[in-house]
C-alpha cells in the first residue's frame, strides 16, 4: 500500500487521519520522474533551457561573492603598499558588476520560462484530463469518491506549476549550496556541519505543520465541494428564480458561513503554532549562524584570516544558512507537491470497464431484427437495490416503442443500457442476434440518437447547440437549418436578433434566455442531426403546450418510418402513437402491448391511463 493509499482510509465518507512520516515523503518524490516527463512533452525546449539556465546561475551567487574578496583584498593591498596601478582592482570590479548583470538578466529570463512553461503545461493537463474524463463510464461519475478524485486531478492542473518551479528550484539551490560548501571547506569545514544542525530545527517544523496541513487539505474535499456548491446556489443566474421565491437566501448564506468558519478555525489554529514555533526555530538558526560569525570575526582578528576572506566567508555562510533552510523548507514542499500528484496520476489510472472486445463487430448496414433484452437486471454502484431485473423483451426493427411507469420504474435506465451507458450486472442485450457488447462502441452510439429529459443548456449560440447532436457537422448550415425546422426550433431562430449565430442563456455578453419550451425544441433537434437507426426521446415534450407536441410528433413519426424508436413520456396522449407499449413496476415488466391491447387487459396501464384521462374530464 502506498503512501497516499495508507493516508486516505475512507469511513463514512471522511478521512481519517494519518500523518505522513519523512520516509513516505520520500517515496512522493517518485511521482516527480513522471512529472517531469510530462513536463518535457508539453516543451521540451523551455524545458532545457530553464534547466541550463538555472544550473548556469547556481554558480553565480559564489563567483561575484568570491570576486568581492578579491576586491576587498587588492584594495587593501593597494592601501598598504602605496601600489598606484588599479588596472586589476577595475578588471575585478568590471568583472563583478558583469556578472551582477548576467545574474539579474538570467533569473528574469527563469521566471519568464517557468510562467511560460507552466501556463503550457496546465493548458495541456486540463486537455488531457477532459480526453481521459471522456473515456470512463457513466456510473464511475456517478460515484462520490470518484468525484472527488476527479476534482482533486483538476486542481492539480494549475497548482502544478508552483511545483514546477519549486522543484527546478530546488534543484538550482542544492547546486549553488555545493559551490558555497566547496569555498568554505577549504577555509572552515566545520562551520559547515555547525550550520546543518542550526537549520535542522525549523526544517522538522515545517515538514510537522506541513504535515497537518496536507491532513486538513484532505478532510476537506468532500466539503469544499460542498461550499463551492453553496456558493453557486446563492449567486447564479440558474438558481436566482428559486432562491428569491422560497427566501432560500438567509439558509444557504448560514449553511456556507457554517462551513466556511470551520475551516477557517481549522486554520487558524494551524497558522498560529506554526507561527509561534516558527518564531524559535528562527532564534536558533540565528543563534547557531551568529556563534559562527563571531568565530570568523576573532580568527581575522588574530590573523588567521585576510579581511576578503572574512568578508567572503561570512557572506556564503549567510547565503548558504539561507540556502540549507530554502532547502530543507522547500522539500516539505516539493514531497508535499509530489504526494498530491498522486491525485493526477490515480485519475489518469482509472480505467473504463466498457470498453470494445478486441475485434468488435461493426453495427450492422440496416437492423434486420432489432434488440433483444433477455433477463436484464441491472444495479447501480454503491446500491443494494435492483434498477431492472430480470427484463425480457424484443424492440422488432423499425418498431416504436413506448415506455410507461412512474418516476423510479427504471425507464431511463432501460434506454442506458441500450446505449450502452451502462452494460448489464446480469443478462445480455443482443442486436441482430449478436451480444452489444461485441459491437464498436463508438459506431453504436454514432447510430443512436437519443435526447434526455435533463439535456443541458449550452451557453453557446443557437447553431452550437443544435450541432452537438452531431459535432462533426457543426459547420453544415443546411443540415443545422433542416434540423430545426422538424423540431419546430426554426420558428425560435426567426425572433432571435442573431438568428442561428444567436448566443444562448445569460452567462455571456449579449445571451438570450429562452423558456423551457423553447429549449426543449433546440434539444429536439440535436435528434434529428443524425440519420441515426435508433431515435430514443426521454420526455422531449414535457415543457411543450399540446399544439407543439402535436406538431413535435407528427414529425417525430415521419422522421422514425423504417427506423427504431424508443419514447418516454408521461403524457399517453403521446404514447399511444407507439405501436407497442412496455409498462415497467420497479424495475420489471408488468406488461407490454398495443394501447388497445392493454386497455383490453384492464391491467396497470388502463389503470394509469384511466387516472390520467380524468383529469381532463
Amino acid at each position: 500500500m502506498n503512501a497516499r493509499a495508507k493516508f486516505q482510509r475512507h469511513k463514512g465518507g471522511k478521512s481519517t487521519d494519518k500523518t505522513l512520516t519523512f520516509k513516505e515523503r520520500l517515496a512522493a518524490l517518485r511521482n516527480l520522474p513522471m512529472f517531469f516527463k510530462m513536463v518535457w512533452q508539453t516543451s521540451p525546449w523551455m524545458t532545457v533551457a530553464s534547466s541550463l539556465l538555472r544550473i548556469a546561475r547556481s554558480a553565480m551567487p559564489v563567483a561575484i561573492l568570491y570576486i568581492g574578496k578579491l576586491i576587498i583584498d587588492e584594495v587593501i593591498f593597494l592601501s598598504a603598499h602605496a601600489v598606484h596601478s588599479t588596472e586589476k582592482l577595475w578588471t575585478l570590479v568590471a568583472l563583478e558588476f558583469l556578472l551582477a548583470i548576467l545574474s539579474d538578466g538570467s533569473s528574469r529570463l527563469i521566471s519568464l520560462l517557468d510562467t511560460l512553461l507552466g501556463e503550457l503545461f496546465s493548458n495541456k493537463t486540463s486537455i488531457k484530463i477532459m480526453e481521459h474524463a471522456a473515456t470512463l463510464d457513466l456510473e464511475q461519475f456517478e460515484d462520490a469518491t470518484f468525484y472527488d478524485k476527479m476534482e482533486r486531478a483538476r486542481q492539480q492542473t494549475t497548482g502544478r506549476s508552483v511545483l514546477l518551479s519549486q522543484t527546478m528550484g530546488q534543484v538550482q539551490d542544492i547546486i549553488s549550496i555545493i559551490f558555497f560548501a566547496a569555498g568554505l571547506v577549504v577555509l572552515s569545514p566545520w562551520l559547515i556541519l555547525l550550520l546543518i544542525v542550526a537549520v535542522i530545527p525549523a526544517f522538522l517544523g515545517e515538514s510537522h505543520f506541513n504535515n497537518k496541513l496536507y491532513e486538513l487539505y484532505w478532510g476537506q474535499t468532500s466539503e469544499r465541494r460542498e461550499v463551492d456548491y453553496i456558493r453557486y446556489l446563492g449567486a447564479s443566474d440558474e438558481t436566482a428564480k428559486e432562491v428569491k421565491v422560497f427566501g432560500l437566501s438567509d439558509f444557504l448564506i448560514d449553511k456556507f458561513r457554517t462551513i466556511a468558519n470551520k475551516f477557517y478555525r481549522d486554520n487558524k489554529r494551524i497558522a498560529v503554532q506554526r507561527s509561534a514555533w516558527g518564531t524559535v526555530f528562527a532564534m536558533m538558526g540565528s543563534l547557531g549562524y551568529y556563534g559562527a560569525y563571531i568565530i570568523i570575526i576573532l580568527r581575522t582578528i588574530n590573523g588567521q584570516l585576510s579581511i576578503g576572506d572574512l568578508t567572503f566567508m561570512a557572506g556564503s555562510f549567510r547565503q548558504l544558512r539561507g540556502l540549507l533552510e530554502g532547502v530543507l523548507m522547500r522539500f516539505t514542499v516539493v514531497s508535499q507537491g509530489a504526494m498530491y500528484l498522486t491525485d493526477l496520476f490515480e485519475f489518469f489510472e482509472l480505467k473504463p470497464r466498457i470498453n470494445n472486445v478486441a475485434k468488435p463487430r461493426p453495427f450492422p448496414a440496416k437492423i434486420e431484427q432489432g434488440f433483444v433484452f433477455e433477463n436484464v437486471s441491472f444495479k447501480y454502484m454503491n446500491s443494494e437495490k435492483w434498477a431492472i431485473r430480470d427484463l425480457s423483451f424484443t424492440l422488432h426493427a423499425t418498431e416504436k416503442l413506448a415506455l410507461v411507469g412512474e418516476n423510479g420504474a427504471g425507464k431511463t435506465t432501460l434506454v442506458k443500457l441500450l446505449t450502452r451507458l451502462y452494460d448489464p450486472t446480469e443478462g445480455r442485450i443482443l442486436l441482430d442476434g449478436y451480444d452489444l457488447r461485441d459491437y464498436d462502441l463508438l459506431q453504436l452510439r454514432q447510430h443512436v440518437g437519443i435526447i434526455f429529459q435533463d439535456f443541458l443548456r449550452y451557453q453557446m449560440n443557437l447553431s452550437q447547440n443544435i450541432a452537438v447532436g452531431n459535432i462533426i457537422e457543426k459547420d453544415n448550415t443546411s443540415l443545422i437549418t433542416s434540423a430545426a425546422q422538424q423540431s419546430l426550433a426554426h420558428l425560435l431562430a426567426e425572433k432571435l436578433p442573431a438568428k442561428y449565430d444567436q448566443m444562448l442563456g445569460k452567462r455571456f455578453h449579449n445571451g438570450v434566455e429562452l423558456s423551457g419550451g423553447e429549449w426543449q425544441k433546440v434539444a429536439l433537434a440535436r435528434a434529428y442531426m443524425k440519420h441515426a437507426d435508433l431515435i430514443i426521446l426521454d420526455e422531449p415534450t414535457a415543457a411543450l403546450d399540446a399544439r407543439a407536441e402535436y406538431e413535435v410528433f407528427q414529425r417525430f413519426a415521419d422522421l422514425t418510418k423504417g427506423k427504431s424508436s424508443v419514447l418516454i413520456s408521461h403524457r399517453f396522449s403521446t404514447v399511444r402513437m407507439a405501436d407497442r407499449i412496455l409498462v415497467l413496476e420497479k424495475g420489471t415488466l408488468a406488461e407490454i402491448g398495443s394501447h388497445e391491447e392493454l386497455l383490453e387487459k384492464n391491467g396497470r396501464y388502463a389503470e394509469l391511463f384511466n387516472l390520467q384521462a380524468m383529469g381532463y374530464r
